[in-house]
């Protein structure tokens, strides 16, 4: 949209022409005017998705970014103060999908399957960012920048129609879903579909799990905003690559996070089924494993600035974000599989932040695309891997909270340490099971 192109007038006289001659600033200004609506209904979209099904409100999120997406060259081509407000309306919309999705998988997602489900649904978010970044330069090259709008946003509209008709909030209200797996996925879950929830606000707010996924979240999400909306920036403004192939490079370190998604995935699984790390240790050791990494790696793009070996280190950072998301993400169903959308609502209220500034930061940085402007970018995004490195390994917890605990899951622990506590008077347990079963009517 910035690009400079060549015109030769009908007197064989070059010249050089902008659709919009954006400073660096500006660009910084709209790359995250879109978070400043995304911050606003990350907390609402996880209360709501809660209480009416996570799958409604997803569905509206998207199929309104998708709309409004179809209208951004109009809003552009209008003013920037139009495509400013375009983009924060959208983020309104778009701030419910991560919460919402969250309602949909503690209603769907067995304790053993989860990093499965949700890591394979992420690498669904990567595979996206995959196809978009070369197919918006392939698309704006051959067809102007407008298409790149026009493309995706007819897209989403399609995404929508499908989504409505096929997705349901749970398995007791799906007619694809058998008996067997409907009993199966509720009898695991314990969580009725119907079940009015109350949020135990004061718990959630002192619980230090919960602030260490917040953490992480926030890490991962400043190094993941400033690659996603600096990148292509950086290889062609510092790298001296060209606009399409931009677009390839800019989708390799995505494409390995894709990969990896599935991989970590299915290995956090695979170490809880056969005993050989505790829920913990796998979300512990998997997140604070890749932050260090993904630490190195920055350190490494910033000193090496070389066009292939910054792309290497560039992509390995990425990729291995893949096992923070098998920490981190799915940690919220752990602690917490009620209020798991709330939770996500809340964290990610705050990893949005770095949304927000990071663009930002970066504009007032990079000002005459130096390499030395770019390694201060690299550089505050290694540190910040390294503070949640810290933070999440020192208060993370995979293990369900006492807050978080259902009646029923109380009740039934009762009954448990009765049965196997011989020593205990016969009735204290036993009572108090029953006690809390009376509640529970």
């Amino acid at each position: 949209m910035t690009e400079n192109r060549t015109v030769i007038d009908e007197n064989g006289q070059e010249s050089w022409e902008q659709d919009f001659p954006w400073d660096s600033k500006q660009k910084g200004l709209i790359l995250s005017s879109f978070f400043y609506g995304y911050i606003l209904t990350q907390f609402i979209g996880g209360f709501v998705g809660a209480k009416i099904g996570g799958n409604i409100v997803f569905g509206i999120g998207i199929g309104a970014t998708a709309i409004l997406t179809l209208f951004t060259p109009l809003a552009a081509k209008h003013s920037l103060e139009m495509l400013l407000a375009v983009r924060i309306i959208e983020g309104i919309f778009e701030g419910v999908t991560f919460p919402c999705i969250h309602a949909v998988w503690s209603r769907w997602a067995p304790p053993l399957e989860r990093s499965r489900m949700a890591s394979i649904a992420f690498a669904g978010n990567y595979a996206g960012t995959v196809i978009a970044m070369p197919s918006s330069g392939l698309l704006a090259t051959a067809y102007g920048w407008e298409s790149v709008f026009y493309v995706f946003g007819a897209i989403g509209c399609v995404w929508l129609i499908l989504w409505m008709v096929i997705v349901r909030s749970g398995p007791d209200r799906d007619r694809f879903c058998s008996a067997n797996e409907r009993d199966y996925i509720m009898k695991k879950i314990g969580v009725g579909a119907n079940k009015s929830i109350k949020h135990p606000w004061k718990s959630i707010f002192t619980s230090l799990p919960f602030f260490a996924i917040v953490a992480s979240h926030f890490s991962e999400n400043w190094g993941f905003y400033t690659l996603l909306t600096q990148l292509p920036t950086f290889l062609k403004d510092t790298l001296n690559f060209d606009l399409d192939k931009t677009g390839f490079l800019s989708a390799v370190p995505y494409l390995a996070m894709g990969i990896l998604l599935g991989v970590s995935g299915y290995l956090a699984d695979w170490l809880q089924v056969k005993g050989i790390w505790t829920t913990t240790q796998v979300r512990r050791n998997f997140n604070c494993g890749a932050f260090l990494a993904q630490t190195v790696f920055m350190i490494l793009t910033a000193y090496l600035l070389d066009p292939t070996w910054s792309v290497v280190c560039i992509t390995i950072a990425v990729g291995l974000g893949a096992f923070a998301w098998s920490g981190f993400a799915v940690n919220h169903l752990d602690i917490a599989p009620q209020h798991a959308s709330v939770l996500m609502g809340i964290g990610n209220t705050f990893a949005t932040i770095p949304g927000i500034v990071s663009p930002m930061l970066t504009g007032y940085l990079v000002v005459d695309q130096t390499s030395e402007e770019w390694q201060t970018v690299f550089f505050i995004s290694a540190g910040i891997y390294l503070v949640g490195c810290v933070i999440y390994w020192i208060w993370a917890s995979g293990e369900l909270q006492e807050w978080a605990k259902t009646p029923e899951q109380k009740a039934h622990e009762m009954t448990q340490h009765q049965v196997s506590n011989n020593n205990t008077s016969p009735n204290a347990y036993v009572n108090e099971a029953m006690d809390m079963k009376e509640e529970m009517k």
